[in-house]
């Protein structure tokens, strides 16, 4: 049985590394060569790894193209295989690849469009909540200086010097050819799922570093002070708001006990 167990640990390993001998039970069918055998197995293996990630970064594969994506996700697979049967969770470090891979320097934004499909996948996977009702809403505007928000647990933030929302948009277009002008600056976007469909949104000035320290448990005018300092053109109002549209505030309370709404999970 260990003799089993440490051959699987063997063939595993080979699978995912090219330099690898074939390991040593493998043999050809009739005669064949063992190696040549392997060699498609593997490749089968690597093939199925890349569809993974061509599925989970759609967007990224349709700026670059079929071929080119294709090559740097099999160099993906190769630098990074899975650790774990569970492949829920691969591709999390592919945007962090796609920007230290030379030959997709030539796009300087392909990698934060990928980090917004990462955080898009992350959203779709992530647990429900129910938002906050009018009523409640309406108690936490009441109270809001000393207000701890408790947002969404799909809510995602992506920050980035290029226009990746727009980018984002054009590439989900299919068949529209037209050119279109991208904007000059960069964009942040706010990635949640609040009921069956992840959404994407533009945060105004100032808005993805306010909802960051929200999430990280700050109070909601200390929030705003911080996104302040980053942004003149901040709107609290109007940024509140927006997050109450969005039903992206699942809980709300003061700092010294956040338990007035708690999260309610819809599962």
């Amino acid at each position: 049985m260990d003799r089993a167990l440490e051959f699987e640990g063997a063939f595993a390993r080979a699978l995912l590394d090219t330099d690898a001998d074939v390991p040593g039970p493998v043999v050809g069918r009739r005669g064949a060569s063992a190696a040549r055998r392997f060699a498609v197995y593997r490749n089968n293996v690597y093939a199925s790894l890349t569809d993974v990630l061509a599925t989970r970064f759609p967007v990224s594969a349709r700026l670059v193209g079929d071929a080119f994506f294709r090559a740097m996700a099999r160099a993906y697979v190769e630098e990074a295989p899975p650790s774990s049967a569970v492949l829920l969770r691969y591709g999390a470090g592919f945007p962090d690849f796609v920007d230290g891979f030379p030959p997709a320097s030539a796009v300087p934004y392909l990698g934060d469009v990928a980090r917004l499909e990462w955080a898009w996948h992350e959203a779709y996977h992530a647990k429900d909540a129910m938002p906050l009702s009018l009523p409640e809403l309406v108690e936490v505007a009441e109270t809001a200086e000393e207000a701890v928000l408790t947002l969404h647990p799909s809510l995602q933030v992506v920050r980035s010097t290029y226009p990746i929302v727009t980018i984002w948009e054009l590439a989900m277009r299919e068949g529209e050819n037209e050119p279109a002008r991208l904007p000059a600056n960069g964009e942040d976007a706010l990635v949640m799922r609040p009921q069956l469909e992840v959404e994407v949104r533009r945060f105004p000035p100032g808005g993805a570093v306010f909802v960051q320290a929200l999430a990280e448990g700050m109070v909601l005018m200390d929030a705003a002070k911080r996104a302040l300092e980053g942004a003149a053109a901040f709107d609290l109002e109007a940024n509140l708001a927006g997050l109450m549209r969005s039903r992206a505030i699942v809980g709300a309370g003061p700092k010294s006990l956040n338990e007035t709404f708690p999260q309610k999970n819809r599962c």
